[in-house]
């Protein structure tokens, strides 16, 4: 995709994402900003939500490709679009495309989730398979794109689509003007780019703190230059992208303060809270900017901080098990392995033990052949739900008093 970046790339203006979001306000929704004490409370911080995560596409990538299709000319829409995405970007090409009758090819990696696939070609988008990774279905796009004249609509690296993400941050402006903070997850810097744009033209004091996952911290010695990543599987595949687009670096370079790195767990931590504390479903890159509050606290608080929640396209099975794993390590829920004697009435009374401490159990597992240890023992699995860590402890510390019992 080299067509697009160039060694001296256009200035995205305030003005540009003015007009952006008269020119989308028909086709794309305008999300709710709201206050979550339940996160104020929790974090120290007077914590606002921008629920991008409400889009039509559950993704304010959206907002950059119609600003993008809108300013096609009549000859451009003839020859169709073309894109590379693994997910969100994806569907709101295709959205957009059907919206507007243009005729849309998406590449896409091919090892990308099948309902990531299935939700793009849900909107009449011609859905092509290629590559292992972002980069290689980039080349098979770039290949497409000289072949069939269709025009680029790159996720992130084109001013048009900066402007775009951009009227995130005016309709934040608008809806919570107390904010002094707003803390934007940064994966190719189209959408920082669009908040340090409107942030440094209409509230210069508010400060926009970009935040990376630890396997994609290209920026982790911001303000030095951008250098290589680990790269590999992250929860927040929305962000995992190697190396930031030159327009976007130019829309926020000097507009930003500091950029945090948050860890796998960290993330992980902040999606169950999200679902717990703000009744909010968000993937893993929208979930980044609580993690960043979370992880570095001494930053945040008593200060009025804005997060965009950029996206909730997070698999129903990986959601699941995210929370789950949260709650494992907390301790709200405890794998218990018993050692007891093989007789009737043992799993009776350690359940009744369990009940009377007000803890729930969720799941039992029997074994009497192969994991015991003697032929007159049998080992029990328990997994037991409780309110918090100290609940856990009492359960715990009760049944030791009368079984052999250890921690999974």
């Amino acid at each position: 995709m080299s067509d697009v970046l160039t060694s001296t790339p256009p200035v995205v203006t305030i003005a540009d994402i003015e007009s952006a979001h008269k020119r989308i306000a028909s086709t794309v929704v305008r999300t709710p900003t709201i206050a979550c004490p339940a996160l104020s409370r929790l974090t120290g911080a007077d914590i606002t939500l921008k629920l991008e995560n409400l889009q039509a596409i559950g993704s304010f990538k959206e907002r950059g490709a119609a600003n993008k299709m809108a300013l096609l000319t009549p000859e451009e829409r003839a020859r169709g679009v073309i894109t590379v995405s693994a997910g969100n970007h994806a569907q709101g090409v295709a959205r957009q495309a059907s919206l507007l009758g243009i005729d849309a090819t998406i590449v896409m990696p091919r090892f990308t989730p099948a309902t990531k696939v299935a939700a793009t070609q849900a909107w009449g988008a011609n859905v092509v398979l290629a590559g292992d990774d972002f980069a290689q279905a980039s080349e098979t796009a770039a290949e497409l794109q000289k072949q069939d004249g269709r025009v680029l609509v790159h996720p992130f690296n084109d001013p048009a689509v900066i402007a775009g993400q951009g009227t995130a941050a005016l309709e934040l402006l608008q809806d919570a003007p107390e904010i002094d903070t707003v803390v934007v997850p940064v994966g190719g810097g189209g959408l920082i780019g669009g908040f340090a744009t409107v942030m440094a033209a209409l509230r210069p004091d508010v400060e926009v703190i970009g935040v990376q996952v630890e396997a994609y911290a290209s920026l982790s010695n911001f303000p030095q230059e951008d250098g290589p990543t680990l790269g590999g599987s992250t929860i927040a595949e929305g962000i995992a992208v190697t190396k930031l687009g030159d327009h976007c670096l130019n829309a926020f370079r000097n507009r930003i303060s500091k950029i945090l790195v948050v860890s796998e767990l960290q993330v992980e931590s902040a999606i169950t809270t999200l679902a717990e504390k703000a009744k909010q479903v968000c993937e893993g890159a929208g979930a980044t900017g609580l993690a960043a509050v979370l992880a570095y606290p001494e930053l945040f608080t008593g200060r009025r901080v804005a997060l965009p929640l950029s996206g909730g396209n997070i698999n129903a099975r990986i959601l699941a098990n995210t929370i789950l794993r949260s709650l494992l390590r907390d301790g709200r829920i405890l794998r218990l392995i018993f050692q007891i004697p093989d007789r009737p009435g043992m799993l009776a009374d350690i359940s009744a033990r369990i009940g009377n401490y007000g803890g729930n159990i969720i799941e039992v597992s029997h074994h009497r052949l192969f994991a015991s240890p003697s032929v007159q023992t049998a080992e029990l699995l328990v997994m037991v739900e409780a309110r918090d860590t100290e609940h856990a402890h009492q359960i715990e510390t009760d049944l030791a008093r009368h079984y052999i019992v250890r921690r999974d």
